[in-house]
């Protein structure tokens, strides 16, 4: 198995950047898009565990388009094998003072393309 081949890396390195982008721009779509349309694909959230995509769906269409500009710090993206990788960043918001967030995903190479399975976002201390 090639861990962190090159060319893998920058394509799940261009999904990581399309969902940043999605993410802070609330393009729903794209961000519905990025997330495997399946039942047994998983979110746990800051305030809340989605399990299935129809939850992660309904979450991110009722959610507030306020306030989701962050700033990403310490972002590691690694590959294994051609269709296996993870992404973990810590991030900061201005509307969370004193915090630093932290999100890990896990994605998968389908014919359709590159998709989170899984994903997890916490907040702790800001060190």
């Amino acid at each position: 198995m090639v861990i962190d081949d090159p060319t893998v890396k920058a394509e799940v390195e261009a999904a990581f950047r399309a969902y940043e982008v999605a993410l802070t721009t609330n393009d729903v779509a794209t961000l519905e898009a990025l997330f495997r349309d399946d039942p047994r694909t998983i979110r746990y959230g800051a305030g809340e565990n989605l399990y299935g995509m129809d939850a992660i769906r309904a979450f991110r269409r009722a959610r507030s388009p306020v306030g989701l500009e962050r700033v990403l710090a310490r972002t590691v993206i690694t590959t294994y094998g051609r269709d296996f990788a993870t992404a973990m960043t810590l991030f900061t918001r201005d509307n969370a003072p004193g915090k630093t967030g932290r999100q890990s995903q896990t994605w998968v190479r389908f014919p359709e393309g590159w998709r989170v399975v899984a994903a997890h976002v916490s907040l702790i201390a800001a060190d």
